[in-house]
C-alpha cells in the first residue's frame, strides 16, 4: 500500500516497489452525474413494469416523460445497470 506521507521513500519509489504505475495511483473514477443517477433509477423502474423495452421504447417512453435523452445515453445506462442486451431467448438451443 502506498504511503503518501512517508518522507522517507517517494511515491515513485513505493510504486516501483509495488509494481503499481503511478498514474494508477493517482487515477479517481468518474462518478456518474445526478442526471444520470436519476434516469437509471426511473429506467429501472420502468423495466419492472416493462422488460420488453429495447433502447428506442425506452429512450421514447422517457422523452414522453418529459427527460432530454438520445438512445446513445440510454443504451450506455442500460448496459451499466447490466439488462442489456436481453438474451436472444427465442434462438433454438441458448437455454
Amino acid at each position: 500500500m502506498v504511503e503518501p506521507e512517508n518522507c522517507q521513500i517517494p511515491i515513485y519509489r513505493q510504486c516501483e516497489l509495488l509494481d503499481l504505475s503511478r498514474s494508477g495511483f493517482y487515477y479517481k473514477p468518474a462518478v456518474e452525474s445526478e442526471y444520470n443517477l436519476l434516469l437509471m433509477r426511473l429506467i429501472d423502474e420502468q423495466w419492472t413494469q416493462t422488460p420488453f423495452y429495447g433502447v428506442p421504447r425506452m429512450t421514447e417512453w422517457l422523452r414522453a416523460e418529459g427527460y432530454r435523452v438520445n438512445p446513445k445515453r440510454i443504451r450506455r445506462l442500460l448496459r451499466k445497470m447490466g439488462i442489456y442486451p436481453k438474451p436472444n431467448i427465442s434462438r433454438k438451443g441458448l437455454w
